[in-house]
């Protein structure tokens, strides 16, 4: 249908500046189409990589699926940005779960705050000096366990009828 245009290298820097533009104007669907425009021309580039990572995350509250986000994970050159932001993925996952107000979201959210504390510990393990985020992280998803009293689904009862 349409042949996309190819940005200039030169242009790469400005354009990470105006995708983190569109993301703080919570525009994330703009913000997506700026970083990949981006690595289209600069396939590596790791600051686009963890915006687009941010950008879909932000659209989780749009059903958006964490597969995307997390493909991208591998494409990120140092452990721990790897397990921060596989952190990041499941806490917002968490969080856009809760906020669905449905059955069982109460669940789901609690599993994937699990899942990202357990990313962060990880993190944690290797982060770089004087970059406590993983732990700041870790804390704000035990704090919205603990506020909002979420906890592990029950395990089933299953019991096979009698033949």
């Amino acid at each position: 249908m349409f042949e996309l245009k190819t940005i200039s290298k030169a242009a790469i820097t400005r354009s990470v500046e105006k995708a983190e533009h569109y993301r703080l104007l919570n525009e994330p669907a703009a913000a997506e189409s700026i970083c990949l425009d981006i690595l289209q021309a600069d396939p590596d580039n790791q600051q686009a990589l963890v915006v687009l990572i941010l950008a879909l995350t932000d659209q989780f509250d749009r059903r958006l699926p964490e597969s995307r986000p997390r493909e991208l994970l591998a494409r990120l050159h140092d452990d721990y940005q790897r397990a921060y932001y596989a952190g990041i993925i499941c806490e917002r996952k968490a969080r856009a779960q809760f906020a669905l107000s449905v059955p069982d979201a109460n669940y789901a959210a609690y599993d994937w705050l699990r899942e990202a504390m357990n990313c962060y510990e990880k993190a944690e393990a290797i982060h770089p000096p004087q970059n406590d985020d993983a732990t700041l992280r870790w804390n704000a998803c035990a704090r919205m366990i603990m506020e909002h009293r979420l906890e592990a689904r029950p395990a089933e009862t299953f019991r096979p009828l009698l033949e």
